[in-house]
């Protein structure tokens, strides 16, 4: 049975660890060191950290502005998104919270 070889992601992750250990004045020929290797695991967990603080903050942008009353006063978060979803309207929570800080008034028309 002949050989499968791996993908290019495999090739990625080691040529990113090469890239570190070259960068840190190491010879290739010895081995990543303990914190070269949690950097790179840290660079991963935080990258997928910052999605999700980011998505938090645009939802956190937008509910402010509909709480403020500029919509309705009964109107929230969650009934805002539903509606957008039943009126198949494809508007991410990134550029609603950048409509939301721009303009105020504007959400207030999407949201009727």
């Amino acid at each position: 049975m002949t050989r499968i070889s791996r993908g290019y992601i495999a090739r990625r992750r080691r040529r990113k660890t090469s890239l570190v250990v070259s960068s840190s004045g190491v010879s290739l020929s010895k081995l990543i060191t303990q914190q070269e290797i949690k950097a790179l695991a840290s660079s991963d967990r935080d990258r997928d950290r910052q999605k999700r603080d980011f998505r938090c903050l645009w939802i956190t942008r937008i509910n402010s502005v509909i709480r403020e009353g500029w919509v309705s006063y009964s109107y929230s978060y969650s009934r805002l998104i539903h509606d957008l979803y039943k009126r198949q309207l494809l508007l991410n929570r990134k550029i609603l919270s950048q409509i939301a800080i721009a303009n105020k008034n504007l959400i207030y028309l999407i949201s009727n």
